[in-house]
């Protein structure tokens, strides 16, 4: 695995994907990648759930099916 893994990133020219790498390597947390406004949204959405103002997989898609089968 470790061999194809090093050929493949031979071959990446993606910036973005190599800075995701070197964050992998550096021990970087994912949460100090991401912009204030990407945590501020995070944060709100556990708000959110803290406070009840969530749906289910099933809520979700009984509202799907009822808006789209019509």
């Amino acid at each position: 695995m470790k061999g194809d893994l090093l050929n493949w990133l031979e071959e990446v020219d993606d910036d973005g994907i190599l800075q995701q790498i070197q964050a992998i390597k550096d021990g970087d947390d994912w949460w100090n990648q991401i912009s204030n406004k990407e945590r501020e949204s995070i944060n709100a959405g556990l708000k959110d759930l803290e406070n009840g103002k969530s749906y289910t997989h099933q809520e979700v898609m009984a509202k799907i099916r009822a808006k789209f089968t019509n």
